[in-house]
């Protein structure tokens, strides 16, 4: 899908493809979602350019994030969206820009709802969008808040996760497979905004961003260091829940294995005289031969539980 942007008369408006481009005064943006081979080589031939391919896009390396030209600045970054066939988690989703001047160019293959919010921007406020810089700013800027408003929901689950492990009772699974989702999505946020940053940065540095772009992307860059510091508080809290569950479930085991330990200790007396009494030396059992010698050995076995039970009562041991 190809969209074409341009101003007349300080107006923003789109036509769906590249035909008539003679007639537009002022061509600020193209935005290519998932498109067609023929419309991405009409674009590279028409505007002289080149996407880079999705291995190129997906390396980490800074000269890979961002590098300036001197006629473009080409920046690749992801952006977040929920997993709607999982149901749970989140997609990053790559995305390349190149500015040319002042016509931006984006290439991407999700419909990504900050995309769409900087569209309502640019209908909503079409004087403030006069170059492909300030769209290029504005996408930053509502993948940020993206961001933003993703940390502030895992942080809520966490909230609500805390409460619900203090009524927990016994090892649950469902508990810790929670855990770990939420940790797997704290860090790839991180993951996304330590990207944001790298280009954010880049950008800062960058003499073709001035006056009011700049001071733009300063407030952006201190919104993406205060996301930064609270995905770390969300994983220190999760980190913490996970090694409280762990105890939780290390104190049940451990008094499983303290009542089998009792058990077994009280029957151990009992068991000796039982054995004691199992011997076939009649010679030296004289019990054997008395009346009372069965309810005896009976007796005592009952006895030296009862004694031994108390004396673990006694030192609080149970």
């Amino acid at each position: 899908m190809l969209r074409v942007y341009f101003r007349k008369q300080n107006k923003v408006l789109k036509v769906p493809r590249l035909a008539d481009l003679g007639r537009l005064e002022e061509l600020i943006w193209i935005d290519l979602q998932n498109p067609s081979p023929a419309e991405l080589r009409d674009v590279e031939e028409h505007f002289d350019i080149r996407f880079q391919s999705k291995q190129e896009q997906s390396e980490i390396e800074s000269s890979s994030r961002y590098f300036e030209t001197d006629e473009e600045i080409i920046a690749n970054t992801n952006f977040l969206q929920p997993d709607l066939v999982a149901s749970t988690g989140f997609l990053s989703n790559g995305v390349s820009f190149i500015l040319q001047h002042e016509t931006l160019f984006t290439y991407r293959e999700a419909d990504l709802a900050n995309f769409g919010e900087c569209v309502r921007k640019i209908k909503a406020s079409g004087k403030s969008f006069t170059s492909g810089k300030k769209i290029l700013v504005s996408l930053f800027e509502t993948g940020v808040d993206a961001d933003a408003d993703i940390i502030e929901g895992i942080a809520r689950n966490i909230v609500a996760l805390g409460r619900e492990l203090q009524h927990t009772k016994g090892s649950d699974e469902a508990v810790i497979l929670q855990i770990n989702r939420l940790l797997d999505d704290t860090m790839l946020l991180r993951q996304n905004i330590i990207d944001k940053q790298r280009v954010v940065t880049a950008m800062l540095r960058s003499r073709d961003f001035e006056g009011e772009d700049l001071e733009r992307l300063r407030i952006l860059i201190k919104d993406v260091n205060s996301i930064l510091d609270h995905t770390t508080f969300n994983s220190e809290r999760l980190e913490y829940l996970q090694n409280t569950f762990l105890g939780l479930i290390n104190i049940e085991q451990n008094k499983i294995i303290k009542i089998f330990t009792v058990a077994s200790v009280i029957f151990m007396p009992p068991t000796l005289i039982a054995s004691i009494y199992g011997m076939n030396f009649r010679e030296f059992f004289p019990e054997l031969g008395w009346e009372y010698g069965y309810p005896f050995a009976l007796g005592l076995m009952f006895a030296t539980s009862l004694i031994t039970l108390a004396f673990f009562r006694r030192r609080k041991w149970i």
